[in-house]
């Protein structure tokens, strides 16, 4: 308070004092890091510019082990808080994601199916799959297959079912699974001339 009122007040140093009961000594008073700790300070702010992501304790161990510094740990983390390295915000790690391509609306029913597998578990523990067919125009479920297995050769026959009560789709749309990526499967959309759609090329359904 005493150094604000002779800063902006225009007051003396010595009526300043006086007033907030400051001694000039302390006042006048400007902590000085030495020889040593100037050269602490030099190092940090090299190794904490070309190592951004190093906290307190490779910097410590750098100046330890590297340089051969013996100073004591304690010495070195006060300058390096003084320094405001402890602040530093640690740059996140940004996971990168390929843009999904847009999914096309349908116009018309039979335009594009998707579908889909989904696990789940029983009571006693066995795992069950489900198989899920969509017409993508308007939601419509078109069939639900549950059982303990869903090989290539069950997903065919629930299409062709399918085709015989809807009709054949433009298109089929489906993940990646090992069902659908079989050489049953593609051979079966190539023979009915149904496009055949993954997710990395979802704009086929058109």
């Amino acid at each position: 308070m005493a150094q604000d009122a002779v800063r902006h007040r225009s007051v003396s140093i010595r009526f300043a004092c006086q007033l907030f009961s400051v001694s000039e000594s302390c006042y006048r008073y400007q902590p000085q890091l030495n020889e040593e700790n100037t050269v602490i300070a030099d190092w940090l702010l090299r190794i904490t510019d070309s190592q951004r992501n190093w906290g307190f304790g490779l910097c410590f161990l750098y100046l330890r082990n590297v340089k051969g510094f013996k100073f004591n740990h304690k010495r070195i983390y006060r300058i390096y808080c003084e320094l405001s390295l402890n602040m530093r915000i640690k740059p996140k790690k940004r996971l990168k994601r390929d843009k999904p391509v847009p999914l096309a609306v349908p116009e018309s029913r039979n335009e594009c199916w998707s579908m889909d597998f989904m696990h789940d578990q029983l009571s006693d523990g066995r795992s069950v799959r489900l198989l899920n067919v969509i017409d993508d125009f308007n939601r419509e479920a078109l069939a639900i297959e549950v059982d303990f297995s869903l090989p290539a050769n069950r997903v065919v026959r629930t299409l062709e079912q399918l085709i015989e009560w809807k009709g054949k789709p433009a298109a089929i749309r489906c993940d990646n699974g090992p069902e659908y990526t079989g050489r049953i499967l593609m051979s079966w959309t190539a023979q009915q001339r149904v496009v055949y759609v993954v997710p990395a090329k979802a704009g086929q359904c058109n």
